[in-house]
């Protein structure tokens, strides 16, 4: 199978893209840098041919993806600024790559009838109530503007196309990038204490585990929402924080606060994000593993 990826400099199409072509099918990697860029931690190659590409530019998304005839595109390119996409000077470079950049995605590939995969998030819920968010729930209220654009980009593609995937993931960490462990490690290695909400409560998704699913996915026609973290149950981010400190040996002192407490955050988080994943295998995917042992993992791989 020919597989083109979006987004291979962040976390998550980095990690697609080797996956598929580990597992034998051709792959491409495109994203907005001219040349390819990653971390400087061991993870910064991919092994796939790299085209440089702005989603956002109609005229170049037909003509790579008419160039290439992929069989199936896995849409991983994004803005995922979440607080820096309020900032008004940002809110409409935000939709164009978020929303109209997946919907330009979404016709190129119905223009060579290939399959599409778009990555989405619990963002474009509400976040209120306990009850775990089942992936074709309708209840959509996003609380900011990060989460608007990716529902506009899941609208997108379910408008545009019969053979699509949208899958919802959350709390998102891998070894090419930025995320929350690294950040709070590194917070924790100078201070004594550190403050975390324990209001939000979800599961964390490593890249490397989500991309063998996605992968998987991607070899059948089994379409439609799905939700994807790792195994585990729901946890807050304070329970996160303090798991991934106690197995990198940090002492420094977790202090739970509510959000309101934390304050800081200028977009508006969600208190319930749990995704109900039940329906991944219903049909057929194997789940996740445990997010303690997908921690455990990411530990021993990432140069922090």
């Amino acid at each position: 199978m020919k597989i083109f990826v979006t987004g291979v400099c962040g976390q998550l199409g980095h990690d697609v893209v080797n996956n598929a072509i580990a597992r034998g099918h051709e792959a491409y990697g495109s994203d907005i840098q001219p040349v390819y860029s990653g971390v400087a931690d061991g993870s910064s190659v991919i092994s796939a041919p790299y085209v440089q590409l702005d989603i956002t530019d109609k005229d170049a998304v037909f003509s790579v993806i008419e160039e290439i005839r992929p069989d199936a595109i896995i849409h991983c390119a994004a803005w995922t600024a979440v607080d820096a996409a309020e900032d008004e000077e940002n809110k409409e470079k935000v939709h164009a790559i978020n929303a109209i950049g997946t919907k330009y995605i979404a016709e190129a590939a119905k223009s060579v009838d290939c399959k599409m995969l778009y990555l989405s998030t619990d963002y474009v819920f509400d976040g209120k109530g306990e009850r775990p968010w089942e992936p074709d729930d309708k209840c959509y209220a996003p609380l900011n503007v990060y989460g608007q654009s990716k529902l506009d980009g899941e609208l997108a593609v379910s408008g545009t196309l019969e053979k699509y995937f949208i899958v919802r993931i959350a709390w998102v960490f891998g070894l090419n990038g930025k995320n929350f462990i690294k950040t709070m490690i590194n917070v924790g290695k100078t201070h004594d204490t550190v403050r975390v909400v324990n209001d939000q409560i979800g599961t964390p998704t490593y890249t490397l585990d989500l991309s063998r699913l996605l992968v998987d996915m991607i070899e059948t026609e089994k379409y439609g929402y799905y939700h994807a973290t790792n195994e585990g149950g729901y946890i807050s981010w304070y329970d996160f924080c303090v798991e991934f400190y106690k197995q990198y040996g940090l002492t420094t002192t977790v202090i739970p606060v509510t959000t309101e407490e934390y304050g800081l955050s200028k977009a508006a988080r969600p208190s319930n994000s749990r995704l109900d994943k039940s329906k991944l295998a219903a049909n057929g995917f194997e789940p996740l593993p445990d997010w303690k042992d997908a921690v455990r993992r990411y530990l021993e791989e990432a140069a922090i």
